[in-house]
């Protein structure tokens, strides 16, 4: 990587994704990779995606009060359901269950710049899919955690996970896997992980995958060279760290993509592509909960490089990781890539036994590497403080930008969400390389109203006697983003809001899709720099992630 102190322009090159956006769709369009023309679903896009435009994750949630009788309906944890399915009630029986969940259909909405939305894809799921001989997928219509959309390598698909169920499927999202089963799960159901693909004609491939038995995955990026997704999530919903396949299946995962449809698939063992453990740091003894360490948020890639964010759960080091394929790049746990580093392409090593991978990833350096556990002060303005990490996009090789969630608290007084408007530090974080470590700079969130209530219609008035606290939502921080480089030394990042507010599971919280452009070269903050609101969803809807639209390949 190129380092800030000895880059005279820093201007840099165009990141990855960069390059992808300046890309449009000619007249020349290829099929999309990784799957033969059995394994592929034709989508809504007739002719191709927008050029050059965006592509926003939406869930809907479908549910109606018939769903869940009060009283009547035991879920799938034993509890008895204290709401009916209407939304946004519906979200009251986390109260008593706290794995509840719904699973919706995701729609792939294509917006202009302007936030002008010009279509929208509906993803197959395991309903409309059959009807065209195949399967498909849903996400679990609360879990902020989901759905974010990535670019594969060579900026030619796009891919994001989910569940292979139908809508409507109660508390899919902690059920174990098919292939992974973990007999302590208060959720029993067994349901795959699923990798969905878009091409730039509008095709649909599904991959299915035994990982992340009892949580979610959370991102894929496809390598176009070798037909892999590597992937980032979280496993284990239940005490059992010896299963097989849980601690193995959990964290940087590398999935082979399938050719065969989505019915005559037969994933095999889950299978990581790296591990870390809070022993590789200087001082750390004591070992955490198996699997804990790496409980990733999202992947990005930039100049062969998987780097990883982790930014929730007790155990860990909230912060930016590296997979390191030469094994040299941090012999202390902490590092920058080593040049010309390659790609993995094959799975990491581990234990038989307890399914722990090799520690073969390390925090880049000059990110926080303070332990989780240690950290319990609140958002102060200081970095070593405890960050919830989402989506993270190189600009160039020393300009770094990275989401922060927020805090995920929905204390409320005297009209304001009081934490989340105190934040410093949630939205887009801007870091600089210097002198072989990253440097934080400045955060992006003016304009984002952190903490300030707005109404949504549709959305129940007053107070909601579950958690006290206004219907009205709120702006808590940014999970995911993407960004582009302007010729003028600036770039235009695209961001999906969190949400605090009176839904009983805030990531069922109506949330937002804003946008924000910062000068590449500044590393304190200018004072013009504001973010816009593009789109406010609607009750009953809730945006995940943002990429910009596939491009062809020639």
């Amino acid at each position: 990587m190129l380092d800030r102190s000895s880059s005279p322009g820093r201007r840099g090159r165009r990141g990855a994704l960069g390059v992808a956006a300046s890309l449009a769709i000619g007249a020349c369009v290829a099929g999309a990779t990784g799957g033969t023309a059995q394994a592929a679903v034709k989508g809504e896009a007739r002719g191709g995606l927008l050029p050059g435009g965006l592509l926003v994750s939406r869930v809907h949630y479908t549910g109606t009060a018939a769903l869940i009788t009060p009283g009547v309906t035991v879920l799938p944890t034993g509890v008895t359901a204290i709401a009916d399915g209407s939304f946004a009630h519906v979200w009251d029986n986390v109260s008593v269950d706290p794995n509840f969940g719904v699973t919706a259909p995701i729609y792939l909405d294509e917006v202009t710049s302007r936030g002008t939305r010009v279509g929208t894809i509906a993803v197959p799921d395991a309903t409309t899919g059959s009807k065209r001989g195949q399967a498909g997928m849903t996400s679990s219509f609360s879990s902020k955690s989901e759905l974010a959309l990535n670019l594969s390598t060579n900026g030619s698909a796009v891919t994001f996970m989910g569940y292979a169920v139908a809508p409507n499927t109660i508390d899919a999202s902690n059920a174990n896997t098919p292939g992974v089963l973990d007999p302590t799960n208060p959720d029993a159901q067994s349901v795959y992980r699923t990798i969905a693909q878009l091409g730039a004609d509008g095709q649909f491939r599904f991959t299915l995958t035994n990982a992340y038995s009892g949580d979610n995955g959370r991102a894929a990026i496809l390598n176009n060279a070798t037909g892999q997704y590597y992937t980032a999530g979280n496993s284990n919903n239940g005490t059992g760290t010896s299963v097989s396949g849980l601690i193995s299946g959990t964290g940087a995962q590398l999935v082979t993509a399938s050719r065969a449809p989505e019915q005559e698939q037969q994933p095999g063992a889950p299978t990581p592509v790296g591990g870390f453990s809070v022993t590789e740091l200087p001082g750390v003894t004591k070992a955490d909960k198996l699997g804990k360490d790496t409980n990733f948020a999202a992947v990005a890639e930039y100049d062969n490089v998987l780097y990883y964010t982790k930014g929730s759960g007790s155990n860990g080091v909230d912060t930016v990781y590296f997979v390191d394929t030469t094994g040299t790049a941090c012999p202390s746990g902490v590092g920058t890539p080593a040049a010309h580093a390659p790609l993995p392409t094959a799975a990491d090593t581990y234990d038989a036994q307890t399914g722990q991978p090799a520690d073969d990833m390390c925090i880049l350096a000059g990110f926080p590497t303070g332990l989780a556990k240690a950290i319990k002060t609140p958002d102060t303005g200081a970095v070593s403080n405890a960050a919830d990490f989402g989506a993270l996009w190189f600009a160039d090789s020393s300009t770094l930008y990275v989401a922060d969630a927020g805090s995920g608290d929905a204390t409320y007084s005297d009209g304001s969400y009081t934490t989340a408007a105190a934040q410093s530090l949630a939205g887009i974080q801007k870091w600089s390389l210097v002198d072989g470590s990253w440097t934080y700079d400045y955060t992006l969130n003016t304009g984002l109203d952190l903490g300030v209530p707005y109404t949504v219609r549709g959305l129940p008035t007053g107070t909601n006697a579950i958690t006290g606290t206004p219907w009205t939502p709120a702006v808590d921080g940014i999970r995911n983003f993407t960004g582009q480089v302007n010729r003028d030394g600036t770039v235009t990042l695209y961001g999906v809001t969190t949400s605090i507010g009176g839904v009983s599971d805030p990531g069922a919280n109506p949330n937002k899709l804003v946008s924000v452009t910062d000068s590449i070269s500044a590393t304190t903050e200018p004072s013009r720099e504001h973010y816009t609101t593009l789109e406010t969803a609607n009750a009953g809807d809730v945006l995940r992630g943002v990429s910009f639209a596939p491009h062809a390949t020639w």
